[in-house]
């Protein structure tokens, strides 16, 4: 006889739990299938936007920077000498002359060595004179000596010519004779020595007298240079101009070549400028710039680049065309605009914050009807501080958001409300 067989609770869980994991994953999946698709998609509020219109226009290839007014030149003052400050002549922003004498410094040590130099010059010639002396008193001795030879020379040769004559005539012996021959040929070899003497004497004492002037001439070169030195205790101004700086006091201890200020030159003024490194390769002499002042348009032309570039910058120098504003102070700021090419036509983007997050690879393109953004890569060329050139992606005509994409540098569409 058959007997029923009775469920257990946990078979008819079981028997629930089934459909209801199925239900759940078919629901999950109908989920993923409508929404999924739209994880990259961000509503907006249009009134948090900006959003420029794409023009074809004229691109005027300049960049803006700001300089500030200077001297045309500016001439450091240091001293060629150190010393200690006695006396400040001119302060700062007074009006100097070339020339002008602006600090005095004091030296012992360069006094003692002027002394020493002057002491030293005195004893050379001294010397000199002396040695000039002695060989004149040479000079004379010799003339006396070779006079005497003269005489004695003639003497012998009288004496041996008049024995000649006797011996010849058989008056005197030949030992008469010959003596006074061989006293005429001795008194003869001692005339040619000292004639060689006299020649080599003169020579030496020629050359000796020529060096000693030699360094006579150059001992006094090296008094006046040490007098010169003394000249430069005075720090005076090498141009005319304006005292600018000066940052001495009395009492303090320069050394030479310390620099102690610096004198503006006035004759004409200049705007340096920093400007961004990216431009360095653009800058050239016949570069232009204009800027206005009151309403009134002037032009300045680029007069020098320094190579040097400094936390991402440059400087460079422009000076002021045929005509410049009036009452120029320095340190005043003027914007200038860079003229760095020829205006050309071409597709043209406001500039905007959306460039520093995307560098210019990509923007967000709006739809005709305006309800929707879509991302889009493009690609910039040139820029101004007005414009973006637009070398490929976009055509005139078309609307792009140029505000930041911070919030939603991860999307690909954005639906505007």
């Amino acid at each position: 006889m058959d007997r029923k067989i009775e469920k257990t609770r946990g078979e008819k869980l079981r028997k629930w739990w089934v459909p209801a994991a199925a239900a759940v994953v078919v629901t999950t999946a109908i989920a993923w299938v409508i929404w999924g698709n739209h994880s990259n998609t961000l509503r907006v509020e249009k009134d948090m936007l900006t959003i420029s219109e794409v023009q074809q226009n004229k691109f005027k290839d300049y960049v803006r920077t700001s300089g500030q007014v200077m001297p045309i030149e500016v001439v450091q003052i240091a001293p060629e000498e150190g010393g200690l400050v006695v006396e400040k002549v001119v302060e700062e922003g007074a009006k100097v002359r070339k020339g002008d004498v602006i600090v005095r410094l004091q030296n012992a040590g360069l006094e003692l060595q002027i002394l020493n130099a002057e002491a030293e010059l005195a004893e050379k010639q001294n010397l000199l004179r002396n040695t000039r002396v002695a060989m004149e008193q040479d000079r004379l001795n010799n003339l006396t000596e070779a006079a005497q030879l003269d005489i004695d020379v003639e003497r012998k040769r009288r004496n041996y010519e008049q024995n000649k004559r006797l011996f010849e005539e058989k008056l005197i012996s030949r030992e008469q004779y010959t003596q006074s021959e061989e006293d005429y040929e001795l008194a003869t070899r001692k005339r040619k020595l000292i004639s060689s003497r006299l020649r080599q004497d003169s020579i030496y004492r020629s050359v000796q007298i020529d060096q000693m002037e030699d360094n006579l001439a150059n001992m006094q070169r090296n008094v006046l240079l040490v007098r010169q030195r003394k000249d430069n205790m005075e720090v005076r101004s090498a141009i005319d101009g304006e005292l600018g700086l000066l940052d001495v006091e009395l009492g303090q201890l320069l050394s030479a070549g310390q620099m102690i200020g610096q004198i503006n030159d006035l004759r004409d003024y200049k705007v340096q400028a920093q400007v961004d490194e990216r431009y360095i390769d653009c800058f050239s002499p016949d570069l232009t710039a204009t800027f206005e002042r009151e309403g009134k348009p002037y032009q300045m032309t680029l007069r020098k680049v320094y190579p040097e570039v400094r936390q991402g910058k440059f400087r460079v120098d422009f000076t002021f065309g045929r005509t410049r504003p009036e009452k120029l102070r320095r340190g005043q700021t003027f914007y200038l605009n860079v003229e760095l090419g020829e205006s050309e036509q071409a597709i043209l983007i406001p500039r905007g914050a959306f460039f520093q997050m995307t560098g210019g690879q990509w923007i967000f393109v709006l739809s005709k009807d305006g309800t929707k953004a879509y991302r889009r890569p493009i690609r910039i060329g040139r820029q101004n501080p007005r414009y973006y050139e637009v070398v490929e992606g976009l055509e005139p005509g078309e609307r792009v958001i140029t505000s930041g994409y911070e919030a939603y540098k991860d999307y690909e569409i954005l639906e505007i409300k």
